[in-house]
């Protein structure tokens, strides 16, 4: 059995008997007026984040979810877009298909403003989406990406930027981990169908972003997500897993190479009222500005006594440099 199959069948598990805390660290959903989760998607929550940023979703955007789980962030995304059809959930679990089309039917109870048909629920997978080119203006997926091996993760990548307009958006929530897995817990199917050994180290998972054209990456957050210790898992020492919410945008790779923003700031300490470094930062004096890493690094080694450069917040919504 292949791990793909080995995570179909966890989760067809999971769909007809819902297990909290199944993989992984259910946090509470995000709490939006007038919106009322069904406990049982409580239950189902098997993210490690949240997929959901509403200064994101203005304008009633279309958004296509991988994995639709049972159906809450669908339903979350649905507050905001209020269209027929504006959320496509996707999942090749009949399954959790048919869990999430319950529980969505069940949420109608309680929320006066949402109607099942604002999300249509198809069969489908990452590495083939039901959807054509260029169609749509959000791309999310929770908790799914991080299980697959390398070359299957580019094609997700890849088929999600196929999807994705111009200028459109891919929300992830991914487990990343602070040094390589062992082979001998990648190689473990269940393991990395619970999410706990498909994790990549933070530098390589952004690189795959950036290599199938993503031009500007922003880190929303990074927390602690699990801990392998090393008595259970079999290691020299515990490995600690954490949980990266990112944005991707769906735009042109910069000549100098890709922006990507980790809650830098850039701020200018010299004698005059207003820095310019002539490549289109300007800073005032004493005042922070948000800048992507590159232009960090860019400024802090050309300009080591004119500017601070203040370490990585991992936590950045916008307002920067670029």
């Amino acid at each position: 059995m292949s791990y793909l199959e080995t995570t179909a069948q966890l989760y067809a598990e999971a769909a007809e008997t819902p297990q909290v805390g199944l993989c992984c660290v259910s946090t509470p959903p995000i709490r939006l007026p007038g919106l009322k989760i069904p406990a049982i998607m409580q239950q189902m929550n098997y993210g490690c984040g949240s997929t959901v940023h509403p200064t994101e979703l203005f304008g009633e955007p279309s958004v296509l979810y991988i994995g639709v789980g049972g159906g809450l962030e669908a339903l979350q995304f649905a507050y905001f877009c209020r269209q027929p059809r504006a959320v496509i959930a996707v999942d090749p679990v009949a399954q959790m298909r048919q869990a999430a089309a319950r529980n969505l039917q069940l949420a109608t109870q309680d929320n006066a403003w949402f109607d099942p048909n604002f999300v249509k629920i198809l069969d489908g997978n990452a590495f083939a989406l039901p959807v054509p080119d260029a169609s749509v203006d959000i791309v999310a997926q929770n908790c799914l990406f991080n299980i697959f091996e390398p070359e299957d993760l580019q094609r997700a990548l890849c088929e999600a930027y196929r999807v994705l307009k111009p200028g459109g958006r891919l929300f992830m929530s991914d487990p990343i981990a602070t040094r390589p897995i062992p082979p001998h817990l990648q190689q473990d199917e269940r393991l990395r169908a619970l999410c706990l050994s498909g994790a990549l180290p933070y530098d390589d998972y952004i690189q795959h972003l950036i290599g199938v054209g993503f031009g500007q990456i922003e880190i929303r957050a990074r927390r602690p997500y699990r801990l392998l210790d090393a008595q259970t898992y079999g290691l020299e020492i515990s490995l600690l897993l954490e949980s990266l919410d990112s944005v991707s945008f769906k735009v042109s790779i910069p000549d100098d190479g890709a922006c990507v923003f980790t809650g830098k700031t850039a701020i200018y300490q010299g004698t005059a009222e207003l820095f310019d470094d002539q490549a289109g930062h300007c800073l005032q004096r004493g005042l922070p500005l948000a800048v992507c890493d590159k232009t960090a690094a860019t400024l802090s080694r050309s300009f080591p006594q004119d500017i601070m450069v203040t370490p990585s917040t991992w936590h950045y919504s916008g307002g920067g440099c670029c």
